[in-house]
């Protein structure tokens, strides 16, 4: 007699299963299917394309009616189990009790419906199913209608491409910074964000959802940065949850999935579970093939034969047509594993494998993937890959044969090869130019072949065309690259930041070519700089691209402390400052006050996590962070000048005030003194800092390029103000002159001996439009400037700030 085999739930998992039961043992049980839709069993890996009308339902289904007729299913489908009765071995639905001898559970998973006001709103879906599908493609049908798409992991990205594909507006709102962070590392992420915005769908990261609006049905989605989009769908694709409901309803073991053991038996020897409502060692599974496994276990243990299903590893596709997208293995940031990254930006092409122990443990693969299973492959069987190292990132075709290294491998290049494609210049263009014209440099390739002559990310391609040519001939030019990361120097990043529009540092790496996926703490800290200056207000600052004492807000001590210098405006201070200062040094037990050559006091041992509370007691009185830690403004020391000493031939004090006051919280490429001596007697020692400021009778001595430290040099004189709103305005154009051309960690002094004072002189005292312009392009920028990172004041901007900015021209500042 058959035993009575009951499944619930039609999906993918128990359709492998009953396919595995069947070839296996055809008669072995008498099965009753229940399925929750009015359908059997389709593939829903397939649902995406049927969104975006690339293929129909039809083509998509799994088992047809006729296959569950030739098999002898019982299918119940539309009919929903409510209940299980485990003592008296049935299963409760609408129709009645259906009895068992064996029972599988395959609910699958449900959909996570994120807890903001409006989720119950019509127009708001998940995409778990092909009802879901149906009620977006109503949706897309009609004229100018807009989408919003909640999650940028795979199955909201998949629904926003179809969409786009339907001819809706499409927005993609994801809480992290790069679009499947599960799946992919910020530079894939990138790629993939650029890849498609060029198709029309705007992706929103960062984005925290705070409601759905609308009355009678949906509307529009709110964001808590104040953003609205509008929408006639919201769907909800951000994740899902194993649908354990009916399981933990009838007693059996549940976690976060159903706990099974290795032959996927429940705490119930008479019921089985499969498929993503499953928990097996601690870990639940959402992918495709797993489940396939689980399923032939299953069926397996069913038919009282050996099998366990063992821990596995997976891989992830995107399956948006036109983007190739792979990932697999384990792709974390660790000191113990080292990694190989190749960077094509022209063809949007980036491949990055993770090795430990010369095994390769993680790749992410994007624009070309067809290496993915092979990597797989090696993953899986923990193949010692030391001997293929050099040629691994290359692929498969590379193994075995002549290529040995990527020097070879550049060589190996047909000469039809592609090298610029902004230029369309190709391998044999570039070697002949090479051969025939005697080109011995990178700048001789790029005059006679215009190839790495426009956005430069051919440019590694190139010298190593340069290499494999001229052999020991070839001498490259002495640049100092940034970091081992790159072969680029400075001037070059800074350059094609701007050339490409490149606002973010995923976005430089790729487009750049970087050699590592995420840099590292040289490169990252200079870049995160890079794009700061060079577009405000559109780069949000990396606080985790900083040194330990910018994200702390305070300098680290040899011992492990932290000291913690409150600003005084030119060196002038109040009881109530000093008050304050005494107290916090009291309250939180500070040993050593120091009173510092930049005028200010230093409050030594404090430990970091006093840190909050220290600077609330001090923003209390007033008292804002000195930033005695940045790259950007330290001080500015100044005399008593003409208000109270008797030599005085100007304020110093107030200019010196002034200037801080106006210029405080802004970012430079190194660190910068200023100083306001009112008279030649200096006493301020305005001559030894980056900027300096000699009052005489008839206005202001501009000083600039000074330095006190490991090296000691004098200043040199910029030229003569007549006014103070003129020396105001001749130092931040010089500083902005600075910033935007000044290398990271290079001092003023330094910059200004590599671009000669000539240039400089040309720039903000010859050619009085170029000073305004440089003046206004440092007032614009500080509009963006975060002045005190302990206390948000008006508008993130001191008053006084606002005041000095108005002064010249800018009214909206005051406002």
């Amino acid at each position: 007699m058959k035993q009575r085999l009951v499944v619930i739930g039609a999906g993918m998992a128990s359709g492998r299963m009953l396919e595995h039961l069947f070839e296996a043992d055809p008669g072995a049980f008498e099965v009753t299917l229940f399925g929750a839709e009015p359908r059997g069993n389709y593939n829903r890996i397939m649902l995406s394309p049927v969104l975006s009308g690339e293929k129909t339902y039809d083509e998509i289904v799994t088992h047809d009616a006729d296959w569950y007729r030739d098999n002898n299913v019982n299918c119940r489908f539309g009919e929903t189990v409510t209940a299980i009765d485990r003592k008296r071995k049935v299963v409760i639905s609408k129709d009645g009790e259906t009895a068992y001898d064996k029972l599988l559970i395959a609910t699958g998973s449900a959909p996570f419906i994120i807890p903001v006001a409006g989720k119950e709103l019509p127009g708001v879906m998940a995409f778990r199913d092909l009802d879901d599908v149906n009620n977006m493609v109503a949706a897309a049908g009609k004229p100018g209608a807009k989408a919003v798409v909640i999650g940028g992991g795979l199955l909201g990205l998949e629904a926003a491409a179809a969409l786009r594909l339907r001819g809706m507006e499409v927005v993609v709102l994801h809480l992290m910074g790069h679009l499947m962070e599960r799946q992919l590392d910020p530079a894939a992420g990138y790629l993939l964000q650029r890849e498609l915005e060029s198709r029309g769908i705007k992706v929103h990261c960062k984005a925290q959802t705070k409601a759905i609006l609308g009355n009678d049905r949906v509307e529009a989605v709110a964001l808590d940065d104040g953003t609205v989009y509008p929408a006639d769908i919201v769907v909800m694709a951000v994740g899902i949850r194993p649908e354990t409901r009916i399981a933990t309803d009838s007693g059996l073991h549940v976690e976060r999935g159903i706990i099974v053991s290795d032959q996927m038996v429940t705490s119930d020897p008479d019921v089985l579970a499969i498929g993503e409502c499953v928990e097996h060692e601690n870990v639940v599974y959402g992918l495709v093939a797993p489940l396939y496994d689980m399923a032939k276990v299953a069926a397996r243990t069913l038919l009282k034969q050996d099998a366990a299903f063992r821990p596995v590893q997976t891989a992830t596709q995107l399956k948006v047509t036109g983007v190739s997208v792979y990932s697999a293995g384990d792709f974390a940031d660790a000191e113990d594993r080292e990694e190989i990254v190749l960077r094509d930006a022209s063809a949007g092409v980036y491949k990055r494998l993770v090795l430990k122990d010369d095994r390769l443990i993680g790749a992410v693969l994007y624009g070309e993937t067809g290496d993915g299973s092979w990597f797989f492959d090696l993953m899986k069987r923990g193949a010692e890959i030391s001997e293929m190292r050099d040629t691994l990132i290359f692929g498969q075709a590379y193994q075995g044969g002549a290529q040995l290294d990527p020097m070879a491998a550049v060589a190996a290049l047909p000469d039809d090869a592609e090298i610029c494609g902004c230029n369309g210049v190709c391998k044999s263009t570039i070697t002949g130019a090479i051969v025939g014209k005697g080109l011995t440099s990178l700048d001789d390739v790029r005059a006679h072949t215009k190839a790495s002559a426009s956005c430069g990310s051919c440019t590694g391609l190139v010298e190593k065309l340069l290499a494999s040519t001229l052999g020991d001939a070839y001498n490259p030019a002495a640049i100092q690259p940034i970091c081992p990361c790159t072969d680029l120097g400075h001037d070059e990043v800074r350059r094609l930041i701007v050339a490409k529009g490149l606002k973010s540092i995923p976005a430089v790496m790729q487009e750049l070519e970087w050699k590592t996926s995420c840099g590292c703490a040289k490169c990252r800290p200079a870049l995160n700089y890079y794009l700061l200056s060079t577009w405000p207000g559109e780069y949000e600052d990396d606080n985790q691209s900083r040194f330990i004492n910018e994200r702390v807000h305070a300098n680290i001590q040899k011992d492990g402390t932290y000291s913690v210098v409150p600003r005084m405006w030119g060196g002038i201070t109040n009881p109530r400052e000093l008050r304050a200062i005494a107290d916090v040094a009291d309250k939180f037990a500070i040993p050593t006050i120091k009173v510092t050559g930049g005028q200010r006091i230093d409050l030594l041992g404090v430990k970091k996590e006093d840190l909050p509370a220290v600077w609330a007691d001090l923003n209390a009185a007033g008292m804002v962070s000195g930033a005695a830690y940045a790259k950007g403004l330290r001080t500015v020391k100044t005399c008593v000048g003409s208000d109270w000493c008797r030599f005085g031939t100007q304020d110093s004090t107030g200019l010196g005030v002034r200037i801080e006051k106006f210029m405080w919280g802004s970012w430079t490429p190194a660190k910068v003194k200023m100083a306001v001596s009112g008279c030649p007697r200096n006493c301020a020692e305005a001559t030894c800092k980056d900027v300096g400021v000699i009052c005489v009778d008839s206005g202001y001595e501009i000083h600039f390029a000074g330095a006190a430290g490991l090296d000691i040099k004098g200043t040199e004189v910029l030229c003569h103000a007549k006014t103070e709103d003129e020396a105001l305005e001749i130092i931040v154009a010089l500083t902005q002159l600075y910033r935007e051309q000044g290398r990271y960690l290079e001092r003023i002094y330094k910059w200004a001996k590599r671009v000669g004072s000539d240039s400089i002189k040309a720039n903000i005292v010859e050619d009085l439009e170029k000073r305004r312009y440089y003046f206004e392009r440092f007032v614009y920028s500080q509009k963006f400037a975060q002045v005190d990172p302990w206390e948000e004041r008006v508008n993130g901007k001191d008053a006084h700030e606002f005041a000095a900015m108005a002064e010249f021209g800018f009214p909206q500042a005051a406002e």
